[in-house]
């Protein structure tokens, strides 16, 4: 008996892509939603009020800390106790954003500070408007330093975006599971959806690093 059953993988091809578009789309858009809610909560932290610091530490420090699993198991299996009933593609989305985005506004928090002190000192001895400096003077500095650390966090999304399969979400993960299921070979197929997650990373640390070139390096 073959360890690897290629015919099967060759076979099922086709239906474990048919995964691809909930894979990326889950990832893509919890980035975009990430991204943002990110540097929001990164400008939050930057505020004077003791309030708003405190708000955001508790939320980076709960989501950092909690396993992805347990947050989309809280969303898609507990809420219904409380009358909520959420579908899995939306539980997906809203988890991978909520914890994108914690990560994200560390990565900011951190690039902002990488800034020059004396940056912001001659935006406001121009008399620019805080909101200005930090649109057009920081935050275009900060996006440059910020993007290797960005790329990663996308291409942990990607991988971790399998996790969407515990709640039935159809992306390839839970694809190559009903075929393994069904043809008693979870083997063969976890090889398979392996390679294509593989293929994914690669194609976008590619893109990655043309962005880095273009955008760092310049």
């Amino acid at each position: 008996m073959s360890f690897i059953n290629f015919k099967l993988m060759i076979d099922n091809f086709g239906f474990v892509l048919t995964g691809l578009p909930y894979t990326l789309g889950i990832a893509g858009l919890s980035f975009v939603t990430g991204l943002t809610l990110g540097l929001f909560l990164a400008l939050m932290r930057r505020s004077k009020s003791f309030f708003l610091q405190t708000l955001v530490q508790a939320y980076v420090s709960i989501m950092r800390g909690v396993p992805m699993i347990v947050v989309l198991f809280m969303l898609y299996f507990a809420l219904p106790y409380f009358g909520i009933q959420l579908p899995a593609l939306l539980c997906a989305y809203i988890g991978f954003s909520t914890v994108s985005s914690a990560y994200i506004s560390e990565i900011f928090r951190s690039s902002i500070a990488a800034i020059d002190a004396g940056q912001w000192e001659a935006a406001r001895a121009l008399g620019l408007p805080q909101r200005i400096i930090v649109q057009k003077v920081i935050l275009p500095q900060a996006i440059r330093v910020a993007i290797p650390p960005l790329g990663n966090v996308v291409v942990d999304m990607i991988k971790s975006s399998s996790l969407a399969a515990m709640i039935t979400v159809p992306d390839i993960f839970q694809n190559a599971r009903i075929v393994g299921g069904r043809e008693w070979d979870y083997m063969s197929m976890y090889i398979l959806v392996a390679f294509i997650y593989w293929s994914l990373c690669i194609l976008f640390e590619r893109f990655q690093n043309y962005l880095e070139k273009r955008l760092i390096l310049e």
